[in-house]
């Protein structure tokens, strides 16, 4: 499982052209999309969810999102890829907006705009396809702030009760990093398990938390209601 909305945005290199960005009037930004109603997820058990509602837009602001992924006349695959994510993330979201205590702060929301236009060539790169989807500023501050609540949530369920064993870190360093070292570098000499311990942690610690979402989303889809609305 690799959602898109995961990320650890580290520094603000892109501030001001983002801000100028940010700041452009939504009629320049975007063009019009022919817009339908795709998926409703748990409509029925939460009256006036404004996160219940899942469009072509989003599916389409979703693919927009992601680099290198080709905007023009999208498959029906990348469209149900795209789909089948966004449902995840309104599945998570839908709890996170339950615990008002973890609502993104304006600096972390900051951090997590500059991170995507990092995932781009340029700030217009990212401008460009944006406009071709009709992605405003304002939504994708919204779909920002989302994203940011959304893994402050998986921190809070998740992160915060891992627990890595010493064991696990030594069994992990004989039967996996050692041969794996190995066949990447046989002319290296292989480090020892002190010098390896903090990244095989935190490769441990990642891949659980991993397990521990696919598990949550899985047992969310179960006793989720999902109701196709029109086909992708």
């Amino acid at each position: 499982m690799n959602l898109l909305y995961l990320f650890k945005p580290k520094t603000l290199r892109f501030a001001s052209c983002l801000l100028v960005f940010c700041l452009l009037p939504s009629t320049i930004l975007a063009q019009q999309v022919v817009d339908k109603m795709v998926v409703t997820v748990n409509a029925g058990v939460q009256p006036d969810c404004k996160s219940c509602l899942i469009t072509y837009s989003d599916l389409l602001w979703q693919l927009a999102l992601q680099p290198d992924t080709p905007l023009d006349n999208p498959t029906s695959d990348a469209l149900n890829s795209a789909l089948r994510l966004v449902e995840d993330q309104r599945l998570i979201l839908q709890e996170a907006e339950k615990l008002p205590a973890i609502a993104p702060k304006p600096d972390e929301i900051t951090k997590a705009r500059d991170y995507y236009v990092r995932k781009f060539a340029s700030p217009a790169e990212l401008q460009n396809r944006m406009m071709r989807v009709g992605l405003t500023s304002e939504k994708f501050e919204e779909i920002v702030e989302q994203r940011v609540r959304t893994e402050k949530y998986l921190d809070f369920r998740f992160r915060n009760f891992i627990v890595i064993t010493r064991k696990e870190i030594e069994d992990y360093y004989r039967d996996d990093f050692v041969l794996d070292y190995r066949n990447r570098f046989p002319q290296r000499i292989v480090p020892t398990l002190e010098e390896a311990r903090l990244g095989i942690e935190q490769a441990l610690t990642e891949g659980k938390i991993e397990t521990a979402i696919d598990n949550f989303l899985d047992n969310a889809r179960d006793h989720a209601e999902i109701v196709v609305l029109n086909p992708v």
